[in-house]
């Protein structure tokens, strides 16, 4: 260490273990991210955002279909896990502008859906 005297020390040494220690208590209990954490913080918060949004979309979109009834019908046979496929294969879970449906918003329209109603 520099030529410090000796009445500075423990200053020193103390600043240096209250930065250390602040930095512990803030990444482990105070709420602190890295930048990258906060980075796919944010896209998954928005990625859900946007899919919320899109489930009234697929419902009109299901509500709209002439075969409504039947593809209904075809969800409530299928097993719970295999559910959000058959809205995929209807179509209701493709938004407009896209080629491919979306996963995630079939299973978010999935709980939209009257399937008492069929």
């Amino acid at each position: 260490m520099m030529n410090l005297p000796n009445w500075t020390k423990p200053g020193v040494y103390g600043a240096i273990v209250g930065a250390v220690v602040v930095s512990v208590a803030g990444f482990s209990a105070g709420g602190w991210v890295t930048g990258s954490t906060a980075d796919k913080t944010a896209k998954a918060m928005a990625y859900t955002a946007v899919t919320d949004a899109m489930v009234p979309v697929c419902l009109e979109i299901a509500a709209a279909d002439s075969g409504r009834a039947e593809q209904l019908a075809n969800i409530q046979r299928a097993a719970s896990y295999e559910r959000h496929t058959v809205v995929m294969e209807a179509g209701w879970a493709t938004p407009p502008g896209f080629d491919a449906p979306n996963r995630d918003l079939a299973r978010a329209c999935l709980s939209g859906l009257d399937l008492d109603a069929s």
